[in-house]
């Protein structure tokens, strides 16, 4: 178990009257192992490795308190379904997602960032986050399709 982790969790869940449950730490514990974009069914999967009778509504209900904990954030979208990838002392960064296979490039752009700091500005907003997506043909799939002669 991440212990930092768990610790904000508890915290998170005591401010509110709820507590530290046996699958809310077996949520947390798969959600960890996993690295990269992961779907709510992948965490499902995992939790279900460490304890079978867990159900896909407790792992539903558990992210959403991860994510609001700050301990898990929204990640690109990959046909609709929501990915989810750690937001605990991991650094800001954006993506950079292939229509074709699904690869996800995660990039920070200094010029991007401050662009969107003028927009903040311009408009009189306080930020207090963004989420940029940016999609396109991966050199990969560009090659596949040139190879293919379409």
């Amino acid at each position: 178990m991440h212990g930092d982790e768990r610790i904000i969790l508890e915290r998170y869940l005591r401010e509110r009257g709820l507590k530290m449950t046996h699958a809310r730490e077996t949520v947390l514990t798969a959600f960890l192992s996993l690295e990269s974009h992961v779907s709510a069914d992948a965490i499902h999967e995992a939790a279900r490795k460490l304890d079978p009778g867990i159900g896909q509504a407790t792992v539903f209900r558990t992210i959403k308190l991860l994510t609001d904990a700050g301990l898990a954030r929204e990640a690109c979208r990959d046909d609709n379904a929501r990915l989810y990838e750690h937001a605990w002392n991991h650094a800001h960064h954006d993506h950079l997602t292939c229509v074709e296979c699904g690869a996800v490039v995660e990039f920070v752009d200094s010029s991007i960032e401050r662009a969107q700091e003028a927009v903040y500005r311009r408009f009189g907003f306080v930020s207090s986050g963004h989420r940029l997506e940016l999609y396109g043909i991966c050199p990969g799939c560009q090659a596949k399709k040139a190879n293919s002669g379409l």
